[in-house]
């Protein structure tokens, strides 16, 4: 505590960049980050972080599951650990929400390594087989009350290797304050891109079969999350058409104070996603958006774009009514060099009728309380995440080789789920 009001360190310029995006640190043949096994890890940040776990899948019948286990630490306060889930059918529009502060956390359980976890109220166990079809799968289980237990076996395909932003242990950060290398705070993301679930899950008494493919994704948040962004998108397209097609794209956007020219400099964008294709992953994608510059013609795009937006009088916010998602990069697979680029748009309707809206979630409402003290959103706004879930077309350009069958172009039907977040 002393040394920050004792502290004999230079002056830092005003103007000097303080924001250090990974979209912007490695070059088009280093995006792909294969991930070790360390990186799926908890790390369990002191401080001020959030480090979650997230599994999404989707049901034969159509039926959308998140499973996500959320750290969260406050300074010198207990970390809060919570388990949640979200069950949306689009048949019936059933909605089914838990959110539990889970008891007696542990990491790693016995006998097992820190990309396990356990508590109370669930068990995440990790599994790994090398050199079979499946090399590592999660096994999940949740007993969320009397009316909800969850059972998931969560496998990765040997064809689609988990992956971070960039080779090497700094791949996937982002880093905040001037001095990356004692940094205010950061941001990773790590991601299995595609993955296959079989289970079961009994709501209400009623055992249903669960088997669909999905995404796994960990990510911290190494900083007061009302810092970190004031904004984000998040896109996973899945089609079972050409052995298994997934486009996923994680978008941000910083706060005012952080940029490439000091404090007032901010909102900065920086997205990251992936393209597999054919049951494989082939590509990798990142880019920045620095607010005083348009985007650069590239062959490296990662775009989620609010193409059209419309006043929410429930939220206040100017939310998306229609949105465009791109993915663009050279392929990853060696047997099938080329440049892929991929897009797709969904009309998402208007306040007074969205479509395939599952939820407008009021983020301070669900948060714990012991955050909510300690974090200090501007008056007045009021963080919301709109969620939907629609069919969608994702529109390919692709070099032969990597769908048997299909070089050029391709359109490929399948289903989007996407996030729009409004921090402040």
């Amino acid at each position: 505590m002393f040394s920050s009001i004792f502290s004999t360190a230079p002056p830092v310029d005003p103007h000097a960049p303080n924001f250090f995006p990974v979209s912007s640190a490695f070059k088009p043949e280093e995006l792909f980050g294969e991930l070790e096994p360390k990186d799926t890890e908890w790390a369990c940040p002191g401080g001020f972080a959030v480090e979650t776990q997230t599994f999404y899948h989707f049901l034969e019948d159509g039926t959308s599951i998140m499973c996500q286990v959320i750290h969260s630490s406050v300074g010198v306060w207990y970390p809060t650990i919570q388990f949640t889930t979200k069950i949306y059918n689009p048949n019936t529009k059933e909605r089914t929400w838990k959110s539990l502060n889970v008891s007696n956390f542990v990491t790693p359980p016995p006998g097992l390594d820190k990309r396990s976890s356990k508590a109370d109220q669930f068990s995440l166990t990790h599994k790994s087989k090398p050199g079979s079809d499946v090399p590592e799968s999660y096994v999940l289980t949740a007993n969320l009350g009397d009316d909800l237990q969850i059972t998931l076996d969560i496998g990765r395909p040997a064809t689609v290797p988990g992956f971070k932003v960039g080779k090497g242990p700094k791949g996937g950060y982002s880093y905040y304050g001037p001095d990356p290398k004692n940094a205010e705070g950061y941001m990773i993301h790590r991601f299995w891109p595609r993955t296959v679930a079989t289970g079961m899950i009994v709501h209400k008494g009623q055992a249903i079969a669960a088997k669909g493919p999905g995404l796994f994704v960990h990510a911290i948040q190494g900083m007061r999350p009302n810092l970190t962004a004031a904004r984000w998108n998040f896109a996973l397209f899945h089609s079972e058409q050409h052995g298994g097609v997934h486009a996923v794209q994680m978008d941000f956007t910083t706060t005012d104070a952080y940029g490439r020219k000091g404090s007032g400099s901010g909102f900065v964008t920086v997205s990251v996603g992936a393209l597999v294709l054919g049951g494989k992953l082939a590509a990798v994608t990142a880019e920045t958006k620095w607010p005083d510059e348009e985007y650069a013609p590239s062959g490296l795009i990662s775009r989620a774009i609010h193409a059209k937006t419309a006043h929410d009088p429930e939220t206040g916010y100017n939310a998306p009514t229609e949105l465009t998602f791109r993915w663009a990069a050279p392929s990853i697979l060696p047997d099938a060099q080329g440049l892929l680029d991929a897009t797709l748009s969904v009309d998402v309707g208007t306040p007074d009728a969205y479509k395939g809206l599952i939820e407008k979630v009021d983020v301070l409402a669900e948060i714990p309380y012991v955050i909510k003290t300690m974090v200090n959103y501007v008056a007045g706004t009021k963080p919301y995440i709109y969620q939907w879930q629609n069919p969608s077309t994702l529109h390919v350009s692709l070099p032969a080789g990597i769908i048997p069958g299909v070089s050029d172009t391709v359109e490929v039907e399948g289903e989007l789920y996407n996030e729009a977040t409004f921090i402040s």
